[in-house]
């Protein structure tokens, strides 16, 4: 990423918004079509993925349900780890960006969910995986990828520089 370091971390902000926005309106869409229509379920590519509508009052794969403040406590503190981590660590590189856009986002996506509707709104379903998850869900897997990627980045140039 090109630009200065504030910059960075300033587009970072701007696109988890974005991608809450995107999370919202694609869960909007949802509720609107398959709940209000009251269906469950919608082919998209037949056999392989399809809307499937299901509110998730519970975190990941249908877990803490009993203890759902709890998730919105760590939510709310991871996510302004996140944002102190941001600004603060010195060591960012592409991948540290954009885990921090992409956690950030889908963690205050769900958040959402949860404090407004008491549920989180899941509806991609693909096939094969016997989960149903939404586009926050999308935004934290991959955004874990990206944090492992950088660490493994960060590592290799450590060993580079304790070799020179």
């Amino acid at each position: 990423m090109k630009g200065n370091c504030t910059e960075k971390k300033i587009i970072a902000l701007v696109a988890a918004v974005v991608l809450i926005v995107i999370d919202q309106f694609t869960k909007l869409i949802m509720v609107n079509s398959l709940k209000v229509m009251g269906e469950t379920k919608a082919p998209v590519i037949p056999g392989l993925l399809e809307w499937s509508y299901l509110e998730n009052p519970a975190a990941a794969f249908g877990l803490f349900g009993q203890v759902i403040w709890l998730v919105v406590a760590l939510t709310l503190v991871v996510s302004a780890g996140i944002i102190v981590a941001l600004f603060l660590y010195k060591n960012h590189s592409v991948f540290s960006y954009i885990a921090s856009a992409l956690l950030l986002a889908g963690g205050l996506g769900n958040l959402l969910d949860r404090i407004f509707r008491g549920y989180v709104v899941d509806f991609i379903h693909v096939m094969f995986f016997d989960y149903v998850f939404n586009v926050a869900d999308c935004c934290v897997t991959i955004g874990a990828c990206c944090l492992v990627a950088h660490y493994i980045l960060c590592m290799k140039r450590e060993r580079a520089t304790k070799v020179e």
